[in-house]
């Protein structure tokens, strides 16, 4: 039996159905001497804004029980920057790289968008319009249908490329702004992104991070992004990349159950860099074991 691990999502042909969350990776040389990023079916970079953006306040990175609650702020030295410094390495790789893009305005989503799109070495973009770690940006334009309408019809509009929207988990129904997306563009939805939470130390009687709240991640948030993921692919027809949580290949495997065309590992990469490889060879194990030749046999039909 042949087992096909490719998948194309909204346009963007990967080899096998696994890449990483983004501002999990850097810009992927940083892994580069613990695993063969070429084993990839994507790099997903960390977000990339017009300008440089120093990030939030120390301490903001904390462990909790079952997760990693971070508040970096989207640090990054701007998309020009990027371009020059970064992506070269991206683009001799021979992997797909997914660029995450944020904003302080509409019209930054479109710019960077643009400028990515004339670039050599991005193969699509990722509009992050959901990390509440940032103030003026992120969660701004994720939490609000005609505001996320916005943002995806000025970069679909900017760019070419492969269009994915990572959406926010705390909104009242997903699957409205996944609509929203699809109508204005998005060749793909990314679900989920952190829950926003926080950490308090009780002996100095006042938020552990700087910034106050940050995102919670790690396997804490799986079950949510699991329900969510299911949710969102009964709602549209684009392919859902699902993330959230990720450890173990069955982690992997339940969001593709549920409706997900590929999966993005985040925050098990900082506790093993292998755990992509992992979870590309426990797909392939699982489609063996079930009799399934192609990745979207997986799902369960809703």
């Amino acid at each position: 039996m042949s087992i096909d691990l490719a998948v194309n999502v909204g346009g963007l042909k990967m080899a096998n159905p696994v890449t990483v969350a983004s501002g999990t990776y850097g810009y992927g040389r940083e892994y580069a001497e613990e695993i063969d990023l070429r084993l990839l079916g994507a790099v997903t970079c960390k977000g990339i804004c017009l300008e440089a953006a120093p990030g939030n306040e120390q301490p903001r990175i904390a462990e909790v029980r079952a997760g990693l609650l971070n508040a970096i702020g989207l640090q990054g030295p701007g998309v020009r920057a990027f371009v020059r410094d970064a992506l070269p390495f991206l683009a001799k790789l021979g992997v797909p790289a997914i660029c995450n893009v944020w904003g302080k305005s509409v019209g930054e989503y479109a710019e960077v968008s643009r400028i990515l799109s004339d670039a050599e070495g991005c193969s699509a973009i990722e509009l992050n319009v959901s990390c509440p770690n940032v103030h003026g940006g992120g969660a701004a334009f994720g939490t609000d249908p005609a505001t996320l309408a916005d943002v995806v019809r000025a970069a679909r509009a900017a760019t070419r490329l492969p269009l994915f929207v990572k959406l926010a988990p705390n909104v009242p129904d997903i699957a409205v702004f996944a609509r929203t997306a699809e109508a204005e563009g998005a060749d793909a939805l990314c679900v989920s992104n952190t829950m926003p939470a926080m950490l308090l130390d009780i002996e100095r009687r006042r938020p552990f991070l700087a910034n106050v709240q940050g995102g919670l991640s790690g396997p804490a948030l799986h079950p949510i992004a699991v329900r969510l993921v299911w949710l969102v692919s009964a709602a549209v027809s684009i392919p859902v990349i699902g993330m959230g949580g990720i450890v173990t290949p069955d982690d992997a495997i339940e969001f593709l159950c549920a409706g997900a065309s590929a999966v993005a590992v985040g925050t098990a990469n900082f506790v093993d860099p292998r755990t992509p490889l992992r979870v590309i060879d426990g797909i392939r194990d699982y489609m063996a074991r079930h009799g399934f030749t192609a990745v979207s046999q997986i799902a369960i039909p809703h």
